[in-house]
Protein backbone atom coordinates (compact mmCIF):
# COMPACT_ATOMS: atom_id res chain seq x y z
CA UNK A 1 0.00 0.00 0.00
CA UNK A 2 1.42 3.39 -0.93
CA UNK A 3 1.72 6.56 1.15
CA UNK A 4 -1.50 8.15 -0.15
CA UNK A 5 -3.54 5.06 0.70
CA UNK A 6 -1.96 4.76 4.14
CA UNK A 7 -2.69 8.41 4.97
CA UNK A 8 -6.30 8.13 3.79
CA UNK A 9 -6.88 4.99 5.85
CA UNK A 10 -5.37 6.75 8.88
CA UNK A 11 -7.74 9.69 8.33
CA UNK A 12 -10.71 7.31 8.08
CA UNK A 13 -9.71 5.51 11.27
CA UNK A 14 -9.24 8.79 13.12
CA UNK A 15 -12.80 9.85 12.28
CA UNK A 16 -14.57 6.53 12.85
CA UNK A 17 -16.48 5.81 16.03
CA UNK A 18 -15.13 2.25 16.06
CA UNK A 19 -11.92 2.13 13.97
CA UNK A 20 -11.16 -1.18 12.33
CA UNK A 21 -7.72 -2.60 11.65
CA UNK A 22 -9.05 -4.44 8.62
CA UNK A 23 -9.63 -1.49 6.28
CA UNK A 24 -8.42 -2.39 2.80
CA UNK A 25 -8.61 -0.66 -0.57
CA UNK A 26 -11.61 -2.77 -1.56
CA UNK A 27 -13.53 -1.97 1.64
CA UNK A 28 -16.81 -0.21 0.76
CA UNK A 29 -17.22 3.09 2.60
CA UNK A 30 -20.72 1.99 3.55
CA UNK A 31 -19.15 -0.82 5.61
CA UNK A 32 -17.22 1.71 7.72
CA UNK A 33 -20.32 3.08 9.47
CA UNK A 34 -19.35 6.71 8.80
CA UNK A 35 -22.05 9.30 9.37
CA UNK A 36 -22.52 12.13 6.88
CA UNK A 37 -21.10 14.77 9.20
CA UNK A 38 -18.05 12.60 9.83
CA UNK A 39 -17.67 12.16 6.07
CA UNK A 40 -17.54 15.93 5.65
CA UNK A 41 -14.80 16.13 8.29
CA UNK A 42 -12.93 13.32 6.52
CA UNK A 43 -13.12 15.16 3.19
CA UNK A 44 -11.78 18.35 4.81
CA UNK A 45 -9.01 16.39 6.51
CA UNK A 46 -8.00 14.75 3.21
CA UNK A 47 -8.00 18.15 1.49
CA UNK A 48 -5.78 19.63 4.20
CA UNK A 49 -3.44 16.64 4.26
CA UNK A 50 -2.85 16.60 0.51
CA UNK A 51 -3.30 20.31 -0.26
CA UNK A 52 -6.13 19.66 -2.72
CA UNK A 53 -9.78 20.52 -3.16
CA UNK A 54 -12.18 17.63 -3.65
CA UNK A 55 -15.20 18.55 -5.74
CA UNK A 56 -17.97 16.51 -4.22
CA UNK A 57 -21.58 16.23 -5.21
CA UNK A 58 -23.11 13.20 -3.55
CA UNK A 59 -25.63 12.79 -6.35
CA UNK A 60 -23.07 12.83 -9.15
CA UNK A 61 -19.92 11.27 -7.74
CA UNK A 62 -21.08 8.32 -5.66
CA UNK A 63 -18.93 5.92 -7.69
CA UNK A 64 -15.82 8.01 -6.90
CA UNK A 65 -16.40 7.36 -3.22
CA UNK A 66 -17.70 3.79 -3.22
CA UNK A 67 -14.63 2.11 -1.72
CA UNK A 68 -11.49 3.17 0.11
CA UNK A 69 -9.56 2.46 -3.10
CA UNK A 70 -11.83 4.70 -5.15
CA UNK A 71 -11.18 7.55 -2.70
CA UNK A 72 -7.43 6.92 -3.02
CA UNK A 73 -7.72 6.93 -6.83
CA UNK A 74 -9.76 10.17 -6.78
CA UNK A 75 -7.20 11.89 -4.52
CA UNK A 76 -4.32 10.74 -6.74
CA UNK A 77 -6.19 11.96 -9.82
CA UNK A 78 -6.81 15.40 -8.28
CA UNK A 79 -3.17 15.61 -7.18
CA UNK A 80 -2.01 14.77 -10.71
CA UNK A 81 -4.36 17.35 -12.21
CA UNK A 82 -3.12 19.98 -9.76
CA UNK A 83 0.50 19.27 -10.65
CA UNK A 84 -0.13 19.36 -14.39
CA UNK A 85 -2.19 22.54 -14.24
CA UNK A 86 0.39 24.10 -11.93
CA UNK A 87 3.18 23.18 -14.32
CA UNK A 88 1.25 24.66 -17.26
CA UNK A 89 0.69 27.97 -15.50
Amino acid sequence: MDDVATKIIDILKKNMKEPSDSIALDTPLTDLDIESLDLAVIVFDIEDTFGIEIPYNANEEVEDFATVGSVVDKVKSIMAESKSSGAAA
